[in-house]
């Protein structure tokens, strides 16, 4: 499967778990793709940490506005009836458990629902950024990441990258799999296009719960 197709069912998928109404955060990367598969009868609204509520899709080439970017410094726009604030106020939003749900990509995630995102040791890093606040004071955290990473595991027994959050990790999506953090441990819903339950057994390190009957993705 080619990295576009890989990234388009993340998305996808991603984005059905989106309510009409809902306040969503999406991280840099992968994550951003998941605004445009948003379905046409739920509206959301896209805030951004660095000072935005109401994010508009990508502007057109040839469009962009350098002095309105998203929180990765991408170019976007901004839907009428839109807000720009500070810093202040935009964590205060996130802070304050106005964020229904935050989109994040991760290095590694275990079963008991943490993350680490943000480092690996000895390499040069900008900062943690919005995520750790994002972690804590969003409703719902969605995992949005490849499997794999050259075929090493991602979702682990325990993380051994530096932690950006604890136990806050809801729901992980890869193109392989649905996988719901619960007290028990991971449960396995749902299954990729390409995917068997082996597949995703061989390319998880940590143990999972697999339920008799498991519904394919629809993307």
């Amino acid at each position: 499967m080619d990295k576009h197709r890989v990234r388009e069912i993340i998305a996808k998928r991603v984005a059905q778990e989106l309510h009409d109404g809902d306040v969503v955060n999406l991280g840099i990367g992968l994550p951003t793709l998941v605004a445009n598969y948003v379905p046409e009868d739920i509206d959301i609204i896209l805030q951004s940490e660095n000072g935005f509520l109401g994010l508009g899709p990508a502007p057109s080439s040839g469009d962009e506005d350098m002095d309105l970017t998203n929180a990765g410094g991408m170019p976007v726009t901004i839907k009428a009836g839109g807000a720009f604030f500070d810093s202040a106020t935009s964590f205060m939003i996130i802070r304050g458990g106005h964020v229904d749900v935050t989109v994040l990509g991760a290095l590694q995630v275990d079963q008991y629902g943490n993350l680490a995102n943000w480092m690996i040791p000895g390499k040069m890093v900008p900062g943690m950024g919005g995520a750790m606040d994002l972690v804590v004071g969003a409703k719902k955290v969605i995992v949005a990441m490849e499997h794999t990473a050259k075929g090493n595991h991602k979702i682990l027994k325990q993380c051994t990258l530096p932690l950006t959050s604890a136990n806050q990790v809801n729901l992980i999506i890869t193109e392989m799999s649905v996988i719901e953090v619960t007290e028990k441990g991971l449960l396995l819903k749902e299954l990729g296009p390409e995917a068997t339950v082996e597949d995703v057994v061989a390319a998880t390190e940590a143990e999972l719960i697999i339920p008799e009957n498991i519904k394919r993705m629809e993307v």
